[in-house]
């Protein structure tokens, strides 16, 4: 499989196990030193945005992905994905999104893992 379908199926495995509220497979398709910067400027670390799942702060129902566009130097890569993404999250009501994730990751032992994630609207 090359480079650019790793990094694709690894958004569809993210969203899966967002939507799933997939301990397991948050932890292994986030680098350990990812970082989420939401809308509105928050940051928060893996482990914050992962137990952020697991305790309903952040719950999504659904992601229809619409775009992936990858680019690969090396062993370091930036996908931006667009999809329409229903969730509730932070106390608020249920509302689909068109988000937008900028993602720069890292590839380690073969492997291709998220280091940062920049939130945005599309």
């Amino acid at each position: 499989m090359t480079d650019k379908k790793q990094i694709i199926q690894l958004y569809n495995e993210m969203y899966s196990a967002m939507v799933n509220k997939d301990k397991a497979e948050l932890e292994r398709v986030h680098d350990d030193s990812f970082v989420l910067v939401h809308m509105t400027g928050m940051r928060q670390s893996k482990q914050e945005y992962i137990n952020a799942i697991m305790n309903g702060t952040l719950n999504y129902y659904s992601a229809e992905h619409e775009d992936m566009q990858a680019e690969i130097k090396g062993d370091s890569a930036v996908l931006v994905g667009r999809s329409r993404v229903t969730a509730a999250v932070f106390g608020g009501g249920k509302h689909t999104w068109q988000l937008q994730l900028r993602f720069q990751l890292v590839k380690k032992n073969g492997e291709w893992r998220f280091a940062l994630a920049s939130a945005s609207t599309y």
